[in-house]
């Protein structure tokens, strides 16, 4: 599966953030380049590219070898609120409904 964030963050620290999550949860990196990270875990195995975008975003774009909405999935989704609570810490997430 595929999914994207746009994040305030540079892309250095959108890096580090990945760096640090997914490690965490037992995955070890397996490849990894200036702004690409390759991680592989008994979940599966993610590809995480980061590229600047136009103005002040950063584009961050994970891609999962697992099919559907797996754990691996899901814990994407919690990186990608870790890297929402890192740009604005003082933001409180809700539920929409």
């Amino acid at each position: 599966m595929k999914h994207f964030f746009r994040t305030h963050l540079t892309p250095v620290e959108a890096l580090g953030v990945g760096d640090a999550f997914f490690p965490a949860m037992g995955m070890k990196q397996a490849a990894g380049g200036a702004r690409t990270r390759t991680f592989t875990g008994a979940l599966g195995t993610l590809k995480m590219q980061i590229r600047p975008e136009g103005g002040h975003y950063t584009m961050v774009e994970v891609e999962t070898d697992q099919m559907g909405e797996s754990r691996l999935d899901r814990n994407v989704k919690r990186f990608f609120v870790d890297l929402h609570r890192k740009a604005d810490p003082g933001h409180l997430l809700e539920a929409a409904y």
